[in-house]
């Protein structure tokens, strides 16, 4: 495998982490020309990928830029880079012997997102492709989790520490899935239908499964939802004095957020569990209380909801534009706009609300 510079010990120590299960083969190894350090595209120096005939035939792709490949940059001396890089199995049944180009620029979409917006992935991650993750295809594959690589245990470099996190393609049923219990605990009930999490475009949703699908639900009755937060586009509040009466607190968010709000606050708060909405300037945290409550703190603001108010804003909120007032928490509006849904091209594919 060639690589850009001689002196690259994050780059020895991926590849010492994939000897024990690759040291006879070969990868196919894909470099980026313009490195995004000196203006290209590609935040990624290069991907390998390998090609597998157990446990189903399938390509394993390793990512080499999101650790730090040759030098120390950062301050963490604890981790190497993002301290991550990814990783992705594809189902391909067919003798192709190299792997399909679209997964490719989707790893380094990925990482692109990650230099970008400064957000890292971690274990029990889950990022909406906002369509079909296969540019070009109709696949049902649409959205993705992030897990540790089953295969790849984390490894010590000289820049420090490093996991392979194993990009997991799912439906949207199955996302929704796991936002409402639990990443991990849905990958496990996928597992005997998913070996190793490979990533199958072909399949259909697993939550048609009637076993599969009783015991995410009962899982998700018993302990309720691990998801603490969703990012929000245009999130905002304000609170507005009236004569006689406390302010007036109104929440806005995007009518796309609204079915996950509704989905997720009372698989959060009769567990006394809190649940955030974060935005790019604020953030509204919800949480349950005995008497419903609004405090404010800078451009935070959290809110205190009784059973019963949390009852009625579950059936009083909808996806679609509008202002949206409270009788048990008079004090409290929503304000729902239209949220537009973006291919990778930036183009409106659905507008919601």
């Amino acid at each position: 495998m060639e690589r850009q510079e001689d002196q690259a010990p994050g780059w020895d120590a991926i590849d010492r982490a994939l000897a024990p299960l690759y040291a006879e083969q070969e990868p196919r190894h894909y470099g980026t020309l313009i490195k995004r350090s000196l203006g290209g595209n590609d935040p990624l120096d290069g991907i390998s990928a390998y090609k597998r005939e157990e446990p189903v035939p399938h390509w394993h792709f390793v990512t080499y830029g999101l650790s730090e490949l040759y030098a120390k940059e950062s301050d963490d001396p604890g981790h190497s880079g993002w301290g991550f890089e990814l990783t992705f199995r594809l189902r391909d049944d067919s003798d192709a012997t190299e792997p399909p180009v679209w997964a490719l620029n989707f790893l380094q979409n990925l990482a692109r997102y990650v230099f970008d917006s400064g957000n890292a992935f971690a274990d029990g991650h889950y990022l909406n492709a906002n369509g079909p993750i296969a540019a070009d295809s109709d696949t049902r594959i649409r959205s993705v989790a992030f897990v540790r690589d089953p295969e790849l245990e984390p490894v010590d470099s000289a820049h420090g520490r490093v996991e392979f996190l194993q990009v997991v393609g799912l439906t949207n049923e199955e996302e929704l899935a796991l936002k409402r219990w639990s990443t991990r605990k849905v990958l496990q009930a996928f597992e005997p239908h998913m070996p190793l999490w490979i990533t199958d475009l072909e399949r259909a949703s697993l939550m048609q499964e009637s076993e599969i699908a009783a015991e995410i639900a009962a899982g998700t009755a018993s302990e309720g939802s691990d998801t603490g937060f969703v990012f929000v586009d245009g999130l905002s509040w304000e609170q507005q004095a009236r004569r006689w009466r406390k302010p007036l607190t109104t929440v806005v968010l995007g009518a796309r957020q609204v079915g996950e709000l509704m989905a997720l606050l009372p698989l959060r708060l009769p567990f006394d569990k809190p649940f955030s909405l974060i935005g790019a300037e604020s953030r509204v945290l919800f949480a349950s209380g005995r008497r419903n409550a609004v405090q404010a703190d800078g451009e935070d603001l959290r809110l205190t909801l009784t059973a019963e108010t949390l009852r009625e804003l579950i059936a009083t909120l909808q996806a679609r534009e509008g202002h949206y007032v409270l009788r048990s928490f008079d004090i409290l509006g929503f304000t729902v706009r239209k949220s537009q849904i973006k291919d990778a091209d930036g183009r409106v594919v659905q507008t919601i609300g």
